[in-house]
């Protein structure tokens, strides 16, 4: 694998963020109206929590986190999305390590929600560390569960 590099996100970034997320099984349930993608992109470069991830000099992927979005005391995981051609690579690991870094300078917990027809994801965050503490039917869209999940980042 090629190495991958972080940098705090910037307008710069929109466009492979935007293709990073909208490509995604996430971007289309939940971004799909148009502008709904940009908008919740520029609102974490603005706040100063959506960090990007390259291979060279090319936007791979992000990762936006809202630092106390859980319960106003503990980071949230609210959107992690790699570009399609670079799935399948590690980024999505390298990304979640490189949050929860973040997060554990916040907080000894992290959390997150995926959603029941997400099962690959859910998975992918149980081999990581998570455990699912919640369901939340209906929470963004009627007919879909929310599955809420935690880690403990003193371990």
């Amino acid at each position: 694998m090629q190495e991958i590099t972080f940098a705090k996100g910037n307008e710069q970034h929109l466009k492979d963020c935007r293709d990073a997320l909208c490509k995604s099984t996430l971007g289309e349930r939940y971004f799909s109206s148009p502008g709904s993608a940009e908008n919740v992109i520029l609102e974490g470069i603005r706040q100063g929590n959506l960090y990007v991830a390259f291979i060279d000099e090319a936007c791979v992927g992000f990762t936006y986190i809202i630092p106390k979005g859980a319960f106003h005391s503990f980071p949230y995981l609210h959107i992690i999305a790699i570009k399609e051609e670079y799935r399948s690579q590690g980024i999505g690991k390298a990304l979640l390590d490189y949050s929860e870094k973040i997060a554990h300078e916040m907080a000894d917990k992290f959390f997150l929600v995926v959603a029941d027809y997400n099962p690959d994801a859910k998975r992918f965050y149980e081999r990581n560390g998570y455990r699912q503490v919640g369901e939340i039917p209906d929470l963004y869209r009627p007919g879909i569960t929310e599955y809420m999940m935690a880690k403990d980042l003193k371990k």
